[in-house]
């Protein structure tokens, strides 16, 4: 069994890389006082989508998220099948009953609370002919999925007849489905990595193999707000044309990914060398993809300041968020930092926390593995093997991953 484990320390200048409802950076109280946050889903999207992750693999193991699923089909079939315009609108609307809840509460009409297709008022309910059609529920699905879904549903059609067809529900089609072989199942890296999970559709869930934590701030942070202007151009008036504020903070953070070695392998098939490059490509995007949250005002493009990379043999996912539940302050003592010398920054401080801790949790609870790191500020001491490029960081990495079936 293998536990590989990211731990990073990323300082951003003032940003607002992740929103609230009410448009302020999202926070949270750690240890009694307030810090900044960046949930978990904005740093999986963050990377799933960064630049170098997808460029590292074909398109045909990459997935996508969407309710567009009939349209996406109805692409399949022109491209791929020769259907009719009733079979293309048939099995498009079918598609569209895919992933609804199967139970639903009465309506007040006294119907099962069937979802009423949505149209204008005195328009009538038909959906309007330019409308795209789509699912109640985002689903996660590759390529390949799309195309068996639409080949067994071309199949189905001149097998059943429009008039048979028509009365097909998705309770019927999951049955056929696992009856002749099991639940549609992808081979995707970014499914395979973050999971998924549908209701009522024939596609299979898939357990996520990597977790991602909220990262947060090692420091106590308020939220400050800008106040800006907007001039006319052509209105020859002076004075602002508009006025209006946002808010934005600056923090340095604490991140923490780790991957199930043989989940990612299971979700992938065995296939040990697109595992492999799913675990380096994902240690890239760790390091340099950022969310996109108000970056045309801020231009927050810090890169990642420190990384620690475990590769544990016992499956014990260790968070080192602990590290930081006293805040970071400068000039003041800390539990993790037995020996502050000046000058310190709050980013070097927080790496010195960081190794600190992971050294007695590792030490006290004897937890046995390779560690190594990349560190931009230089540090008196490392004890761990310290990496001076990302690249030989990400060739250690792979000497340490397995091949082959041992």
């Amino acid at each position: 069994m293998m536990l590989i484990a990211f731990h990073l320390i990323q300082n951003h200048a003032p940003s607002n890389l992740n929103r609230d409802d009410n448009g302020d950076p999202k926070d949270t109280i750690i240890g009694g006082v307030r810090r900044s946050r960046i949930s978990s889903q904005a740093e999986k999207r963050s990377m799933r989508w960064h630049q170098p992750f997808r460029e590292a693999f074909s398109a045909d193991v990459l997935a996508t998220r969407t309710q567009l699923l009939p349209e996406w089909v109805r692409q399949a079939l022109q491209q791929h099948h020769e259907v009719d315009a009733e079979a293309e609108q048939q099995i498009v609307r079918f598609v569209e009953s895919l992933g609804k809840k199967e139970t639903k509460s009465a309506g007040a009409d006294g119907s099962e609370g069937e979802e009423k297709p949505k149209g204008k008022k005195g328009k009538g309910t038909d959906t309007q002919k330019n409308e795209a059609h789509k699912t109640a529920q985002l689903m996660f699905l590759s390529t390949g999925e799309v195309e068996r879904l639409s080949s067994w549903l071309v199949e189905k059609y001149y097998e059943l007849g429009a008039t048979g067809f028509a009365g097909l529900t998705s309770n019927d089609l999951i049955a056929e489905i696992k009856k002749k072989g099991g639940l549609f199942e992808p081979h995707s890296v970014d499914i395979a990595m973050f999971g998924r999970m549908t209701t009522s559709s024939p596609f299979k869930d898939i357990e996520a193999a990597v977790q991602v934590a909220h990262a947060f701030s090692t420091h106590k942070v308020e939220t400050e707000y800008d106040f800006f202007t907007a001039v006319d151009d052509r209105s020859g008036e002076s004075g602002a044309g508009m006025l209006g504020e946002v808010a934005f903070n600056s923090a340095t953070y604490y991140k923490y990914i780790n991957i199930h070695w043989e989940g990612l392998l299971k979700n992938l098939h065995n296939d040990y060398e697109l595992a492999t490059k799913a675990v380096l490509a994902l240690l890239q995007a760790a390091m340099t993809a950022i969310p996109s949250g108000k970056q045309n005002s801020f231009a927050a493009h810090n890169l990642a300041d420190f990384i620690l990379v475990e590769v544990l043999d016992r499956t014990i996912p260790v968070s080192y968020a602990n590290a930081f539940v006293q805040p970071i302050q400068l000039n003041r003592a800390h539990h993790y930092i037995p020996q502050p010398q000046e000058p310190k920054s709050l980013l070097t401080l927080s790496i010195q926390a960081l190794l600190y801790y992971a050294n007695q949790i590792q030490t006290k609870y004897e937890l046995q593995g390779q560690r190594a790191c990349f560190t931009l500020p230089a540090l008196e001491t490392t004890p761990i093997q310290a990496f001076e490029t990302v690249s030989s960081l990400g060739n250690w990495l792979r000497t340490m991953l397995p091949q082959r079936e041992v």
